[in-house]
C-alpha cells in the first residue's frame, strides 16, 4: 500500500511528479467532491494528471441523491442540525478544558529538570486526559449521528443511493490509483461515507490538503487565524484510515502560530501516540507498506518544536 501526501498545490505543484513515480499507466479514480460546485472545473487538473483523470463526481451525485430521495433529503438535515449542536457542545467543553490545561502549563518550572517531577507537569498530564476524554466522547456522539442518518435516511435501501454506489464501482474498477484533491472536508467526509467509498490497499494514492486529512484516522481541523481570532483545534471525525498514527495539518504555516511553542507542544501532547504532521507547500511525503513515514516529515513534538527525521540525523 503507497500513499503519497502532498502539500497544498496552489502555489507548489507535486501532483504530476508524484503521479509519475508511481509508473504506471492508465485511468485515475479522482475525488474532487470537497470543490463543491466547482468539481467539473477540472481542465488544470487534469493536466497535472497527464490527462488521465476519471472523475467519480461523487458532490455532483450527493446533490442527485438530495433531489431525488426526498427521505434522505430531510434526514440528512435533521443530521446537519444535529451535528451542528454537537460542534457547539464539544467547542464548549473543549474551550474551558484547553483554557484551565494551559493555567496549569503556566505553573510548571522552567528548569527542565525541575520540570518533569513537578507536581504541576502531573497535573498536565491528569488534565489532558480530560481534554483526550472530551475528543473521545464528540467521535463517540458522532458516530451516533451517522447511525441515525443511515436509518432515518434508509441509506442502505435507498435506490438512488444504491444505483450511485455501483456505478462508483465500475467506474473505479480498472483505475490504476486514486488522487484525493483538497477542498471543503465536511463534504468531502459526508460523500466518502454516503457512497460507501473504500479504495484497494494494493492501489496506490497521491492526496493533498483535505484530501490528505481524508487519508488519516482522525481529523482535525485548526486555524489559529480566524476572523475571530484563535481557535481551539478539534476534532471533525474520522477518516478512511488509510494513513495511521498521524494527525495532518495542512497550510501550517498559514494556519497555525508556529512561534508560541507552548501551545504545539500542548497539540502534539494531546494527540500522542499519533504525530501532528505538517503539510505546507512543496511537502512530499511518500509512504510505502510499512506505513513508516519517511524522514522528511516535519513533525510537531511535545516541546513545541518542529523537526524532520533529516534534521534530526
Amino acid at each position: 500500500m503507497r500513499t503519497i501526501l502532498l502539500g497544498p498545490q496552489r502555489f507548489t505543484v507535486r501532483a504530476t511528479s508524484a503521479l509519475r513515480s508511481l509508473d504506471t499507466t492508465g485511468p485515475l479514480a479522482v475525488v474532487n467532491a470537497g470543490w463543491e460546485e466547482r468539481e467539473d472545473d477540472i481542465a488544470e487538473l487534469d493536466a497535472a494528471l497527464d490527462h488521465r483523470m476519471r472523475g467519480l463526481r461523487l458532490y455532483h451525485r450527493l446533490t442527485d441523491v438530495l433531489t431525488k430521495d426526498r427521505e434522505f433529503a430531510r434526514a440528512a438535515s435533521r443530521f446537519r442540525d444535529r451535528h451542528d449542536e454537537l460542534t457547539g457542545l464539544y467547542r464548549i467543553r473543549l474551550d474551558h478544558a484547553m483554557t484551565g490545561l494551559y493555567a496549569v502549563q503556566r505553573q510548571i518550572p522552567s528548569h527542565p529538570a525541575r520540570a518533569r517531577h513537578s507536581a504541576a507537569f502531573r497535573a498536565l498530564q491528569d488534565a489532558m486526559g480530560g481534554v483526550r476524554a472530551i475528543d473521545e466522547w464528540y467521535l463517540a456522539e458522532l458516530e451516533l449521528l451517522y447511525q441515525e442518518l443511515e436509518v432515518e435516511g434508509g441509506v442502505n435501501t435507498s435506490e438512488v443511493v444504491a444505483w450511485h454506489r455501483a456505478e462508483i464501482r465500475t467506474l473505479q474498477n480498472d483505475c490504476v490509483a486514486w488522487v484525493f484533491p483538497g477542498g471543503n472536508i465536511r463534504t468531502l467526509t459526508s460523500v466518502l461515507r454516503l457512497f460507501a467509498v473504500t479504495v484497494p490497499p494494493e492501489v496506490p494514492v497521491i492526496a493533498w490538503s483535505a484530501g490528505a486529512m481524508a487519508m488519516t484516522e482522525r481529523i482535525a481541523i485548526f486555524h489559529d487565524y480566524g476572523p475571530q481570532g484563535a481557535r481551539e483545534t478539534e476534532l471533525f471525525d474520522t477518516g478512511l484510515g488509510r494513513v495511521r498514527q498521524v494527525v495532518a495539518f495542512p497550510h501550517a504555516r498559514r494556519r497555525l502560530k508556529m512561534d508560541e511553542v507552548d501551545r504545539l507542544g500542548l497539540l502534539a501532547l494531546r494527540f500522542e501516540p499519533a504525530e501532528c504532521v505538517l503539510l505546507d507547500d512543496g511537502m512530499v511525503l511518500d509512504i510505502g507498506p510499512d506505513g513508516i513515514l519517511p524522514a522528511a516529515a516535519r513533525r510537531v513534538g511535545a516541546d513545541g518544536l518542529v523537526r524532520s527525521g533529516e534534521e534530526s540525523a
